[in-house]
């Protein structure tokens, strides 16, 4: 569904945006049985904690067709249309991943960006495959963060956000949900309480580059075309 003028407005002033409309459950029930199976079979590449279990797998749009089809899907293009506008392309080296958020983690909240300067900033779609929760360690972001200057690096300890986390915002997803971040805004994931499991698939996505006449192996073209509009390719 495409967003409204005030959902437009929302997103450019706080850097966020709950989507309403969720995947079906048929298909989440897809996305977590590839998932785990991948987990399972501890299918490189991927990121252990401190226990050595399993916690994250990458390059995901290459593992399993569900991927690429949910990352394709309307629920999420027809929305980040009105943000990027009709072309777009998903990026392979940034996110594409899914994320097991354990207990046993203890992980410290902190703060951080996607990108590190406004030039060619991305929007992050994170899709949330179980309902989470503060209890479960739901995304924390700061509205309106994205507006600070740039700075050195994209992550930071929690001594350096301390001021930024005290004006964190939980922001709780049902099963299904979609949430929109512009990767310039602070944010990051809250500590998991419960013995459950929390977890969450994370892509990102930007406008096709007009002013690049070569084609990016990195990038997957997911709607519209690759017009360039170049100086030199006017006659």
């Amino acid at each position: 569904m495409s967003l409204t003028s005030q959902q437009v407005h929302l997103f450019r002033h706080n850097g966020f945006l709950k989507l309403k409309d969720r995947l079906p459950a048929e298909q989440v029930e897809r996305l977590k049985k590839a998932i785990w199976k991948n987990i399972r079979e501890e299918v490189q590449p991927v990121v252990r904690n401190r226990e050595g279990r399993v916690v994250r797998i990458s390059d995901i749009v290459d593992r399993d067709p569900v991927f690429l089809e949910t990352a394709s899907s309307p629920l999420a293009l027809d929305s980040l249309e009105s943000l990027l506008g009709p072309n777009i392309e998903l990026i392979k080296n940034r996110h594409n991943h899914a994320t097991l958020c354990l207990a046993s983690e203890n992980r410290p909240e902190g703060l951080h960006r996607d990108i590190r300067q406004w030039s060619r900033t991305i929007f992050t779609v994170i899709f949330y495959l179980q309902e989470t929760t503060v209890e479960n360690g739901c995304t924390l972001v700061v509205p309106g963060s994205h507006h600070f200057p740039a700075v050195n690096g994209r992550l930071y300890d929690e001594a350096w956000t301390r001021d930024l986390l005290d004006q964190a915002l939980p922001v709780p997803m049902p099963e299904g949900g979609l949430l929109v971040i512009d990767s310039m805004l602070f944010h990051g994931i809250g500590q998991n309480r419960t013995d459950g499991t929390r977890m969450s698939m994370t892509l990102g996505y930007h406008s096709v580059d007009e002013l690049s006449d070569v084609e990016n192996p990195k990038r997957i073209l997911v709607r519209g075309k690759r017009p360039y509009d170049g100086n030199d390719a006017r006659n």
